[in-house]
């Protein structure tokens, strides 16, 4: 295999240096060239041809933004994108990763950060994965979340509630049980997260727990995307507060998420423990505290991811040992990156395996 071609493209010229220095540490990376905006970006896409993009969220006469769409539209490549952690910067982040992103990296401290050695690690490997992603299925997804009419929240509200009550259910699997829901993805999880929530119905008889693998500042924004297009409440998980049916919690960048007693009930439990597989949340953290609900059968699911291909792997085991299990993982057709679903599928607990359009379904047919 040859190496892997890397244009750079920011529009401080002090960033594009540091980036280039830091990706060739690897000698199985090139860099082939830099640009200052996404026209000149463009332009050298076409010319250069390389195996990945790393571009940046805010530059003048085309930001990453508009850049990312015509890549996409006119010469499909992985792209990882660079942003701050601004309001607007999450935002954009967002949307570029709607737009067919890879993934994103967050700058430790604006535009120009002296500190960027903090994230140098993240950075080379969310590159190296970029370089391994099927492109074609990049665009399509890209496509596809510019169709859906989850992007303005017009989902039928009749589609899952009909589906919950027509569709047969597995019996007596969790009799006498309350549910709980909970979910692990990383790269891709944005988009597979709005398609399985948007699905979800408001009455569903669960309170979910997530964990979505991404920096402070990224997961607060992500919910309150996702609020705005979902029957169920969204919402970023806050220390101490009960968990309730109907509700998705997401784990807060940079904590684990884990749950505590709180006399009949179960509540939020945030910290920030030792990091896991590269990660703070840690899908296998989750997992394994929610295994200790010994009132509660669960439903577990693993989507899109890399997570360094095994986050949530050994979370899975600690819920089958501890109570009922069903387990959900989604398929290599639809996972951006199929290492964290194939390393679950490999401990041989998943009940079934799915496109990521359809594990809505599959979770409402467990409830």
């Amino acid at each position: 295999m040859g190496k892997v071609k890397v244009l750079i493209v920011d529009d401080s010229a002090f960033m594009r240096k540091l980036i280039s220095e830091f990706l060739a540490e690897d000698s199985r990376v090139e860099i082939i060239g830099t640009a200052r905006n996404g026209r000149d970006a463009i332009d050298k896409i076409k010319s250069l041809k390389p195996d990945v993009v790393t571009l940046d969220v805010e530059m003048p006469i085309m930001d990453g933004l508009e850049a990312l769409n015509r890549i996409m539209n006119e010469c499909p490549t992985a792209v990882v994108m660079l942003s701050s952690t601004t309001k607007k910067g999450t935002e954009n982040t967002f949307a570029a990763m709607n737009s067919g992103a890879f993934d994103c990296v967050a700058k430790p401290s604006g535009a120009i950060s002296l500190d960027l050695h903090k994230i140098k690690k993240e950075l080379h490997e969310k590159v190296m994965a970029a370089s391994r992603a099927n492109v074609h299925k990049l665009e399509k997804n890209a496509k596809n979340i510019e169709r859906s009419p989850s992007v303005w929240g017009r989902y039928s509200e009749i589609d899952s509630i009909e589906m919950s009550k027509n569709e047969k259910k597995p019996k007596k699997w969790s009799y006498g049980y309350r549910k709980i829901i909970v979910i692990g993805t990383s790269t891709g999880g944005p988009r597979a997260l709005q398609t399985v929530l948007t699905g979800l119905p408001e009455e569903i008889d669960a309170p979910i727990l997530i964990v979505q693998h991404m920096p402070p500042g990224f997961t607060k924004s992500l919910a309150t995307r996702l609020n705005s297009l979902c029957k169920i409440k969204v919402k970023e998980a806050e220390e101490g507060e009960l968990i309730q049916k109907g509700v998705a919690y997401i784990a807060p960048g940079g904590f684990h998420l884990k749950v505590r007693k709180v006399g009949m009930n179960w509540a939020i439990l945030l910290d920030q423990s030792e990091v896991r597989h590269g990660h703070r949340p840690s899908v296998d953290v989750l997992f394994e505290s929610v295994s200790e609900m010994n009132d509660s059968a669960k439903i577990a699911v693993i989507m899109t991811g890399m997570g360094m291909g095994m986050d949530g792997a050994r979370g899975l085991t600690n819920l089958k040992q501890k109570g009922p299990l069903k387990a959900i993982a989604e398929s290599q057709e639809t996972s951006i990156v199929f290492g964290m679903p194939k390393a679950a599928i490999n401990t041989k607990l998943i009940d079934s395996v799915e496109d990521v359009e359809k594990i809505a379904k599959a979770i409402i047919n467990y409830c």
